[in-house]
């Protein structure tokens, strides 16, 4: 029978594998091996690590270079921009692959040569071109963990193993905040990027251990099982006029309108006011944020499925307005990463709910990866506007203006969920009836 029970067992942590959660595999898949679940786990750790090194160290970076806050967003916004043109087509490759390990392998190393060339060679060309290599290949790489992770779980388990993803990926950016903060400070701002470099090795071979057969391909694209009595409506443009997912794909444009360009301003504020300790401060205001998300976002994952998906996001994009209008008014530098807090919650909330209500909507479809890549598209307009505008608002108006800006953006995201936004949430007996028709 498809959804027979097993007895539950934990891990070292205490991490509870329910095996109906964890996926009550289909005839001839088997069901995931801690191997398979700690190699998700550490790839996942230290992939945050290599994307760390092209965070806000960019604007630090390319800050001590003489680069001006207008050709800095700039090269961050053509990034956003080839994000936004290749999210859908990443999602749709995901969908077509049929080993989405091979596709995050390939993506983790083009990235890998991207560090080395902003190294290398901090001129315009050269950086605009990493920058488009390093937005293609994060395009697959979102996708690609989602799928694996839903491969391997299943859809009952997907929301807790998501809050798991979320905490190694929050552990992982803030341990490689610190080390690339103190090699940016001992060293110079150029060798956060060979760090970065260095970290795509132990990426690969935690990736090499989670073992293929242990992935169903039909559950990383999002399909029914193939006993299901009803195989859902597979039709893309089905999937495409759905409400819920036209509305959460507007708001989570809004998410990243609001949010994307206030770590670089903060950054290259911090470093205009104390260059020699700015490094430092970025990687604090890092820290923090990463460590309430690890703490948080398994918690998020239970009470997703406990409180439903809307109260949730309310949290997120409060905490997200709160944190636009203290950096309009905090002076301080030090006090700017208490204020990061905020930007925690933020992180905990959209970390799980983006992919989880994804897979709510996508659920029976067999197009998991593409409606990815639509909110995918939605987060590059939402980031490549957001670095453009920022910049240009705060090179014009001032960083209070922008931050006070970026705020307004976070509350109208805030209304539109409230007034607008219906419920996604999925119950273990609503998905058994759907698989049995």
């Amino acid at each position: 029978m498809l959804l027979s029970r097993k007895p539950n067992h934990a891990d070292r942590d205490g991490h509870v594998e329910r095996d109906n959660v964890a996926a009550l595999p289909p005839a001839g898949i088997p069901a995931p091996s801690r191997q398979s679940l700690r190699g998700l786990d550490w790839f996942i750790f230290f992939l945050a690590d290599v994307q760390t090194g092209f965070g806000p160290f960019i604007a630090v970076y390319l800050t001590t270079q003489k680069w001006t806050q207008v050709e800095i967003g700039l090269v961050l916004s053509i990034g956003g921009i080839v994000a936004l043109i290749g999210q859908m087509p990443g999602g749709a490759i995901i969908d077509a692959a049929k080993s989405e390990r091979l596709v995050a392998a390939l993506a983790i190393a083009t990235i890998g040569a991207c560090a080395l060339a902003y190294a290398a060679m901090p001129v315009f060309p050269v950086v605009v071109t990493a920058a488009t290599l390093h937005a293609m290949a994060s395009c697959v790489l979102g996708p690609a963990i989602a799928a694996i992770s839903l491969g391997l779980v299943g859809p009952l388990a997907i929301g807790e193993r998501l809050g798991r993803n979320a905490r190694f990926a929050s552990l992982g950016n803030g341990v490689a905040a610190a080390v690339m903060g103190t090699a940016g400070y001992l060293l110079s701002s150029r060798s956060v990027f060979l760090v970065t470099f260095l970290l795509a090795i132990p990426t690969l071979i935690a990736l090499s251990r989670i073992r293929e057969e242990e992935v169903d391909i039909r559950r990383c694209h999002g399909e029914m099982p193939p006993e299901a009595a009803d195989r859902g409506d597979t039709n893309v443009w089905h999937l495409i006029r759905q409400r819920p997912l036209i509305v959460f794909a507007l708001s989570v444009l809004l998410l990243q309108l609001a949010n994307a360009a206030m770590m670089p301003l903060m950054a290259s504020a911090v470093t205009a006011r104390s260059s020699q300790w700015a490094t430092v401060l970025v990687a604090a205001c890092i820290i923090v944020p990463q460590a309430i998300v690890a703490l948080l976002s398994p918690t998020v994952g239970r009470k997703a499925q406990a409180w439903g998906r809307r109260p949730l996001l309310l949290i997120g994009f409060g905490a997200l307005t709160i944190r636009g209008l203290l950096f309009a008014t905090v002076r301080d530098p030090y006090l700017l990463v208490a204020v990061q807090v905020f930007d925690g919650i933020t992180a905990a909330v959209f970390a799980v709910m983006i992919p989880l209500i994804v897979a709510d909507v996508a659920f029976g479809s067999g197009h998991f990866n593409l409606a990815q890549g639509i909110v995918g598209t939605a987060t590059g307009i939402g980031a490549s506007l957001s670095t453009a505008l920022g910049g240009y608002v705060s090179d014009k108006f001032g960083n209070a203006t922008a931050f006070i800006g970026l705020s307004g953006v976070a509350a109208t995201g805030l209304l539109l969920i409230l007034l607008v936004m219906p419920e996604t949430r999925r119950t273990g007996m609503a998905v058994t009836k759907e698989m049995a028709g």
